[in-house]
């Protein structure tokens, strides 16, 4: 299936909502992203099938200020993962933020994640810290954050 990307509309709040809920153990509600949406400074994205259907395959939040921004979360359905669609939608990101005026971009990512550490290693982040016990699972289990950073000069 091939996806486009779009900048992220409130619209898109339940879709994005139902799969974060699929991805994380604690998801966050349809108001919480429509909240942050609104907010100055955040962007968002989403990938859409190109054939017109309402479903997204992904999504991400960033949340600048000043000089520096962060990505709040980025999801893929799992159906289409491994397919370009985290790199394609952390570049949107990047590419927004950088117009904006932001020079550092940071993210924390499960140390137990290969994957992602990889997507964000191959888009320029490096390891620039770690947050032990920081993520906590659907069963109370505690796994430690990696503190990354991208520059977007």
């Amino acid at each position: 299936m091939i996806f486009d990307v779009f900048p992220m509309v409130t619209s898109d709040c339940p879709a994005v909502a139902g799969l974060h809920k699929t991805r994380f153990p604690h998801p966050w509600d349809s108001g919480a992203f429509h909240g942050l949406l609104v907010q100055k400074g955040v962007v968002g994205f989403v990938a859409r099938p190109a054939t017109g259907i309402k479903a997204i395959g992904g999504f991400v939040l960033a949340r600048g200020a000043a000089d520096e921004a962060e990505i709040l979360t980025l999801a893929v359905d799992s159906r289409m993962a491994r397919h370009g669609l985290g790199w394609r939608l952390m570049r949107a990101a990047m590419q927004k933020l950088a117009q904006e005026g932001m020079h550092a971009l940071f993210l924390e990512v499960d140390a137990g994640n290969p994957a992602a550490i990889g997507l964000y290693r191959k888009l320029g982040f490096e390891t620039v810290g770690e947050r032990k016990a920081y993520y906590k699972d659907a069963v109370g289990g505690r796994s430690t954050a990696l503190v990354m950073k991208a520059d977007l000069r």
